[in-house]
């Protein structure tokens, strides 16, 4: 990929300035990513493998922390959100106290180097953090190589990852995860049609920790 900067931290801490100030102006907590269907699938997926409610679950790059309120509503009540933008953490907290979800943990946290107290997870969630990482103009081959080490630290044996991307088709996503992890799904996205060829603008994968 060009490197470009979606992948730096100043852009994501300048773009969640800005939602946290027109959250404060109008209550509206922004972009969810991949839109309303990606955290449906999420959900549905952990509803019909009847993963306990009380699974640890990490959210990697928790953004506006909209994901963690939607699992909170479906019960979920083990709920982590990191991000290394200060002002995503700072939105994520309005939006949790404006959904009354005072159980949601928030972290400034750098998953490229996470704290030691960032361990156990039987869940980790990622929603386009990968991809951001992949356009970071500061070797980003490193960085999603790191990126698989932390994941490998944070989650427990036989944790589930769930990762959406953009960026990345299945084989791709297969190739930078294979130290590790091994497949388990892939769940269904929104297909497209183009030039007489159907492809899918999203990969959705779910992967086990080996």
């Amino acid at each position: 990929f060009s490197p470009s900067v979606l992948g730096t931290r100043e852009h994501w801490d300048a773009a969640y300035e800005r939602e946290l100030q027109t959250f404060q102006d109008i209550g509206d907590a922004g972009e969810i990513w991949f839109g309303e269907e990606s955290m449906v699938r999420i959900i549905r997926w952990l509803e019909k493998q009847k993963v306990p409610l009380d699974s640890s679950v990490l959210d990697i790059g928790t953004g506006n922390g909209v994901l963690l309120i939607e699992l909170a509503k479906s019960g979920y009540t083990s709920l982590t959100g990191i991000d290394y933008s200060p002002s995503a953490i700072r939105l994520s907290e309005k939006v949790r106290e404006k959904e009354g979800m005072s159980n949601i943990k928030l972290k400034v946290e750098d998953f490229l180097a996470p704290s030691a107290e960032l361990s156990g997870f039987g869940i980790c969630i990622d929603k386009g953090t990968f991809d951001a990482i992949s356009l970071n103009p500061d070797n980003a081959v490193g960085k999603r190589k790191q990126y698989v080490r932390s994941l490998c630290s944070v989650l427990k044996p036989e944790g589930f990852f769930l990762i959406t991307s953009c960026n990345w088709t299945k084989e791709e996503l297969l190739k930078e995860f294979r130290e590790g992890f091994e497949i388990l799904e892939e769940l269904p996205t929104p297909k497209f049609c183009f030039g007489g060829r159907i492809g899918n603008s999203v990969t959705a994968l779910v992967f086990q920790r080996k």
